[in-house]
């Protein structure tokens, strides 16, 4: 009887297994049902651009992380005070307080530490608050590598490769959604 009962724990166990990892999607539940991507380059070597492919209204925060979920993680947050500002192509490396001319008013209020070198970043993540949107994501290494052999107007977005204005406007809601693009699904 007891190797009985034994079995049967075992089975049930097996089972509940089994039924957990049958029940997992790999996909995140509120997940967009296309990449979200935002381009970047560098200019002159130093100067870090953002374009979000479409402009993002009523932005109340930008907050771009270096290396995101690391021990070298290090952000520098932009903010704007309600109803938000319009935000679509940003110089990112400002000092604190700095107001930028193209973000109508988004200032930096957390800088970079100061002697901190972005370059050495593995990754570039820009996150919006204000507008429902979406993170992105971007390999430092490839777009300080790269910029130079494409055009000003050219930015690197992301898995979805350098583009120009109308290879987004070609592209998104297709193969891919700019972060302030809402979900086609």
């Amino acid at each position: 009887m007891a190797d009985i009962t034994r079995g049967s724990r075992v089975a049930c166990a097996a089972l509940l297994v089994l039924a957990a990892t049958a029940a997992c999607d790999t996909k995140a539940q509120f997940a967009p049902s296309l990449p979200p991507e935002a381009g970047f380059r560098v200019e002159d070597g130093v100067v870090l651009k953002l374009w979000t492919g479409t402009p993002c209204e009523g932005v109340t925060r930008l907050r771009l992380t270096f290396d995101s979920g690391t021990r070298e993680s290090t952000e520098q947050v932009w903010t704007a005070p309600q109803p938000g500002v319009r935000v679509e192509r940003l110089d990112l490396l400002k000092t604190s307080g700095e107001s930028s001319p193209d973000t109508g008013g988004l200032q930096v209020r957390t800088p970079l530490p100061a002697g901190y070198d972005w370059t050495r970043a593995g990754s570039i993540t820009v996150t919006v608050d204000g507008p429902k949107a979406y993170g992105a994501k971007a390999d430092v290494a490839q777009v300080l590598r790269e910029s130079a052999q494409h055009p000003s107007g050219s930015y690197l977005f992301g898995r979805s490769g350098w583009m120009d204005a109308s290879d987004v406007e070609r592209e998104n809601g297709k193969s891919f959604l700019t972060v302030c693009t809402p979900d086609p699904k």
